[in-house]
């Protein structure tokens, strides 16, 4: 009889608990990681910080007091969007450009996790310890800031997020600490599944957008990555490449101007603009083949 009794409150917790990380499936999460064009190595200029949508947000993955903003929350997607003191990133005007193309009623969020100069291995969830252990004196501010481990971050914020709304999509900007390593495409997959899993995501699901280093158009001195960043789709099926052709880079031969993130973000937003279309497109297909299935 107790065994009984005891059902409907069973139910009832379950629906309020449902309730409360109800998600909002127009709240569309993106996370961002990478090294230093990630983290936004340019400093942004006036056009990049006015006029932006309330219905961009980001979700801070740090305290930043000197921006009024604390972390685990969401707040209108003014850059800097990475750590407290960062530049523009192609997050920004991925943002933006998505909201252009989406319905009124669909909100863009974003987590920026990103350690300039830093390899691929600091994503690496087994292994980040010991990339750690030898990194540089001029990366540690950085790493303190994520509490030494960039990856434990990204996911505890990713998780918070998925209270709120629903993970769409991962950007990616990394591999100039990499070039030459033709084990970089297999080590992204490393941290790409690694995410899906610890977000309880199925495999595959999510699209990965991955930037092209500065070209050698612009003399960039990484350029020769870019070969082996365009292989990431043969071992990723989800993976897209992201063209820097024509994105203007710094006299440094490594960093983007302000323009440069400007039209590589917009580039991941369109890309991703297309893939949400194809999706929509699919899913149309199915319903009417179902439809038509139950017609005969």
């Amino acid at each position: 009889m107790k065994r009984i009794m005891r059902l409907p409150l069973v139910a009832l917790l379950f629906l309020i608990n449902t309730a409360v990380f109800a998600q909002d499936k127009n709240f569309h999460i993106y996370l961002a990681f990478g090294q230093s064009n990630m983290e936004g190595h340019t400093k942004f200029e006036p056009q990049d910080t006015t006029g932006v949508d309330k219905r961009f947000r980001v979700l801070e993955a740090v305290d930043c007091p000197n921006l009024g903003r604390k972390k685990g929350e969401w707040y209108t997607a003014v850059p800097p969007l990475s750590r407290c003191n960062t530049g523009l990133t192609p997050a920004d005007y991925f943002g933006r450009t998505l909201l252009a193309g989406l319905p009124k009623n669909v909100k863009v969020g974003v987590i920026n996790v990103a350690v300039g100069g830093c390899k691929i291995e600091l994503f690496e969830k087994g292994t980040y310890q010991s990339y750690v252990a030898t990194a540089p004196d001029w990366m540690m501010t950085a790493l303190n800031a994520y509490d030494k481990n960039p990856y434990g971050r990204l996911v505890e914020m990713a998780k918070l997020a998925q209270k709120d709304g629903v993970i769409k999509g991962i950007l990616l900007h990394q591999g100039e600490s990499n070039t030459g390593d033709a084990q970089w495409p297999l080590k992204v997959k490393g941290v790409y599944d690694n995410l899906l899993k610890d977000l309880n995501l199925p495999p595959n699901s999510v699209p990965l957008l991955a930037g092209e280093v500065v070209g050698a158009e612009e003399n960039g001195a990484c350029a020769s990555m870019n070969a082996i960043i365009a292989t990431l789709p043969t071992v990723i099926p989800n993976a897209h490449v992201i063209s820097s052709d024509g994105c203007a880079g710094l006299p440094d031969r490594l960093h983007f101007t302000a323009e440069g993130y400007r039209e590589l973000g917009k580039r991941y937003g369109e890309k991703m603009l297309s893939l949400e279309a194809s999706n929509s497109k699919g899913k149309k297909s199915k319903q009417v083949k179902q439809v038509n299935k139950k017609t005969i």
